[in-house]
């Protein structure tokens, strides 16, 4: 039996029997490995290496930060002033709700603290104003996984690691294929509240808005401090992450007062927990690439694809059905560590731009959220709820025509993610 095959069948033997993704990663590459010529300490210094990088230091920073918002008041305070300005519009709450996943998008990088975060306190305030609880937490599991989409993005940052591209250009790329697919979950949220008349909430007085806006003006300043920081030159985005976290902690510690220790010490813990499973998948994806590079398949594969015809949009429907295929079984991170590497050689072949080609990936990952059986955010919400996967499956699926119309718009048109980078 070929190591390759070895790889490939361990693997789904050891996913299929509920191994964590970063272990089953890791075991099937070494059993590859152990039928051909490798030393142990060879895989171990390709664990250490492929974790000692500076721009990865960004991951742990921002995942901390969003969970600080989450617990400490920010984020409720920013919902609240979002409700005073457009919550008395048909579809008012639905809007907030995707106004504040982008926003808090554009501090956490991550999909699933997203949904955590808005989806515990707006799935609640749709129910009681006579939304749909399905309807409710679809429209949180679709909106959330713009964390991944809209800068920071965990995504993106590894990307770039293994791309070796600017992480502030790829940043750049996101933001207007950010607001395009926000915007496209309000018009379809618009016309939903049309359709089904939901009610609005009361629409508050002038002297009121200001007051939340005012209370709240301290989540609004941190993107721009973040994302400011990064694109003037100011920070890297590694420095920007943990320039966040302390802002985030004086925050809810000395404004908004809700910060306290033992609060505090589980946010510490789960932000360990999350980042420890993000850097062994790294490092169990860079055994698999080593594995890789030692068989020279990605090689073999461009050989292939160079003595082939392939035309470049039939190329780009087969890779969005792979990632597709990909997304309901592996998390965003390993689907980059595994594929990018084999894809970075075809993108040269077809003069894909590999800024542009991030996004296109980045929209299959937020796909991949919602698509079960794997669907982190599936989980989040019906755990926030205590709601079964299968309902929350259900409330999503009008949401994927939505993302995939988006995922087409940026296909097409590459100055949707090109056009802001210098």
């Amino acid at each position: 039996m070929s190591a390759t095959l070895v790889l490939l069948i361990s693997f789904f033997v050891l996913c299929l029997i509920r191994v964590p993704i970063a272990v089953s990663l890791g075991l099937s590459s070494l059993f590859a490995l152990s039928l051909i010529d490798f030393t142990m300490y060879a895989v171990i210094q390709k664990m250490f290496t492929s974790v000692s990088s500076s721009a990865l230091m960004a991951i742990p920073g921002f995942i901390f930060a969003g969970i600080i918002m989450s617990r400490g008041g920010i984020s409720f305070a920013l919902i609240e002033a979002l409700k005073s300005w457009i919550g008395h519009f048909r579809g008012g709450l639905a809007l907030v709700t995707i106004s504040a996943c982008m926003i808090f998008a554009a501090i956490s990088g991550s999909s699933p603290a997203t949904a955590a975060a808005i989806g515990a306190i707006m799935i609640p305030a749709m129910v009681e104003a006579g939304y749909s609880k399905r309807y409710s937490m679809g429209l949180v599991a679709a909106a959330g996984t713009l964390g991944i989409l809209i800068p920071p993005s965990i995504p993106l940052i590894i990307y770039g690691v293994v791309s070796e591209q600017s992480i502030g250009d790829l940043f750049t790329a996101g933001i207007l294929p950010g607001i395009f697919l926000g915007a496209l979950l309000m018009i379809s949220a618009i016309i939903n509240a049309r359709i089904n008349k939901y009610d609005t909430l009361p629409k508050e007085s002038m002297q009121e808005r200001i007051r939340k806006s005012r209370k709240a003006i301290w989540g609004f300043i941190l993107p721009i401090l973040i994302l400011g920081g990064i694109y003037t030159g100011i920070m890297t985005p590694t420095e920007a992450s943990f320039v966040a976290v302390l802002y985030s902690v004086i925050v809810s510690v000395f404004v908004y007062k809700e910060m306290k220790f033992p609060i505090f010490r589980g946010i510490v813990k789960e932000s360990i927990n999350i980042s420890a499973m993000i850097f062994l998948i790294i490092a169990s994806a860079n055994i698999f690439g080593m594995f890789l590079t030692t068989e020279q398949i990605p090689q073999s594969i461009t050989q292939w694809i160079e003595s082939s015809s392939t035309n470049v949009w039939v190329f780009l429907i087969a890779i969005n059905l792979l990632f597709f295929v990909l997304g309901m079984f592996l998390d965003a991170v390993s689907i980059i560590l595994i594929t990018l590497p084999i894809l970075l050689p075809l993108l040269a072949i077809f003069d894909i731009n590999l800024l542009h080609f991030a996004i296109i990936m980045t929209i299959n990952m937020e796909l991949g959220m919602i698509t079960p059986p794997v669907g982190l955010n599936l989980f989040v919400v019906s755990g926030i709820t205590r709601e079964s996967v299968g309902n929350v499956v259900k409330g999503v699926l009008p949401f994927y025509a939505v993302l995939i119309l988006g995922l087409i718009a940026v296909i097409a048109f590459p100055a949707l993610s090109l056009g802001l980078v210098k």
